[in-house]
């Protein structure tokens, strides 16, 4: 018999107590975005280049506003920012699944017009984590975006992209948005 092959009954009472009390529930995170329901100013910058060594990065200012939908269970998101490299719109569907209690996010851009890869993840401690793969100028890149609110009037969101399997990263989005009061 195989070491992975003991009966129950080899295992002392201590073990299966042990046992028991390490599984978790899963946390249920379908209000996760809550805090972000309503109207941000937002200061963008984007990465002109990504993964081609540039330091170059345009900025925008705009308007960031998030609307709920289906009771907290998916969001909105609407991006309209301006900036010296002409004019951003973005929309974000966030959409949470309550099987595998994670969340995707479906991103387009106006000047694309169809949703991109969703990345999925969610939140630990109040800091969100959300990967994907998708393919960037012909190649397969892993692709993380980190949503870490700084307090209740501000939130930080940051994408970054790796071509070495995740062993490094390369930030080429970073928004800070500020709440309208």
């Amino acid at each position: 018999m195989g070491l992975f092959c003991l009966p129950v009954a080899h295992l002392s009472a201590q073990a299966v107590q042990d046992a028991k009390t390490e599984v978790k529930p899963m946390r249920d995170g379908q209000h996760d975005f809550d805090f972000q329901i309503g109207t941000w100013k937002t200061h963008l910058k984007r990465l002109v280049h990504p993964l081609s060594e540039s330091d170059e990065w345009a900025e925008y200012e705009g308007i960031t506003t998030v609307r709920k939908v289906w009771d907290g269970r998916a969001n909105l998101v609407e991006l309209s920012a301006d900036g010296p490299a002409g004019h951003f719109e973005g929309l974000n569907l966030r959409l949470y699944n309550p099987q595998s209690r994670q969340w995707s996010l479906n991103f387009a851009s106006s000047r694309g017009g169809t949703l991109g890869q969703p990345t999925i993840g969610g939140f630990v401690d109040g800091r969100g984590e959300f990967y994907d793969q998708e393919d960037f100028e012909g190649r397969a890149v892993f692709v993380r975006f980190v949503i870490t609110p700084l307090d209740a009037d501000a939130i930080r969101f940051e994408q970054a992209f790796s071509d070495d399997g995740g062993k490094t990263w390369e930030v080429n989005w970073v928004a800070t948005d500020t709440r309208v009061k």
